[in-house]
C-alpha cells in the first residue's frame, strides 16, 4: 500500500466531463504557482509512466476498444494509476512538489462507477488499492453542460475522436451529475467551478481556491 509521508508537496486533481478546459486551466495554474516560487509538476491521467502510457493507448486507441467490458476498463486505468502514484506522484510530494493531475480516482468513480454502472462499492475498493492513501488535497471540477462539453468535442479539429469521446449524451449527463454529487458530499475536498465562464475568470477562482489551501 502506498504511504504518503507529511510534505510541503500537494496534490490537485482536475476533472470535468470530454471539453471541460481541464488542461487549460492546469496548464494556467501551473503558471501561477510557479510564479509564487513553487515546484510544479502536470501528470495526466491514464499516462504519465512509460507503463501507463501504454495501457493509455490500450484503453483510447486499442482497434478491439469498443467491446472492452466496464470490468476491465476500471481495471486498466487502476493499474496506470497504481503506476503513476507510486513512480511519480509520490516521490514528488515527498520533495514538496505541487502535483497537477489531470484526472485521478475521482474519474473512475464516475467514469466506471456511474456511468458504466459498476457501482460505488467495487470502484472505491479498486481505487484504494490502487492508490493507498495518495488522496488529493483539493479536487477542481470544471462543470460544464452536457450540450457544451460535446460541441466542444465536435470543434477539435485534430485526431478522430477517441473510445470515451464517442459516447452518447445520456452517458455525458451521467458523468456530470456524478460528479456534482460527489462535491456536494464532500465540500472540503472538492470546489466547483463555471467552465461556460472567460477561461481568465475560470482561472482567478482556481487560484483563489488553490491560495486558501496553499496557505
Amino acid at each position: 500500500m502506498a504511504t504518503r509521508k507529511k510534505s510541503s508537496g500537494m496534490l490537485i486533481s482536475f476533472e470535468g466531463s470530454e471539453g471541460s478546459g481541464k488542461s487549460t486551466q492546469i496548464a494556467l495554474l501551473a503558471e501561477r504557482l510557479q510564479h509564487a516560487g513553487r515546484e510544479v509538476l502536470s501528470v495526466r491521467e491514464p499516462g504519465g509512466t512509460e507503463i501507463g502510457e501504454q495501457v493509455r493507448n490500450i484503453i483510447v486507441h486499442n482497434s478491439k476498444g469498443d467491446e472492452m467490458c466496464a470490468e476491465t476498463e476500471l481495471l486498466l486505468f487502476a493499474a496506470a494509476r497504481a503506476q503513476l502514484v507510486r513512480e511519480v506522484i509520490m516521490p514528488a510530494l515527498q520533495r514538496g512538489t505541487v502535483v497537477l493531475s489531470d484526472r485521478y480516482l475521482d474519474s473512475s468513480t464516475v467514469y466506471q462507477g456511474i456511468g458504466r454502472n459498476l457501482g460505488a462499492d467495487p470502484v472505491e475498493r479498486i481505487n484504494r488499492f490502487a492508490i493507498g492513501n495518495v488522496m488529493p488535497d483539493v479536487t477542481i471540477v470544471i462543470d460544464v453542460p452536457t450540450e457544451v462539453s460535446l460541441a466542444r468535442l465536435r470543434q477539435r479539429a485534430s485526431d478522430l475522436p477517441d473510445r470515451m469521446e464517442r459516447e452518447n449524451v445520456s452517458f455525458y449527463k451521467k458523468v456530470r451529475e456524478g460528479y456534482l454529487v460527489l462535491a456536494k458530499g464532500m465540500p472540503e475536498r472538492f470546489v466547483v467551478v463555471d467552465g461556460t465562464k472567460p477561461t481568465r475568470t475560470v482561472e482567478k477562482q482556481i487560484w483563489t481556491a488553490v491560495q486558501k489551501r496553499l496557505g
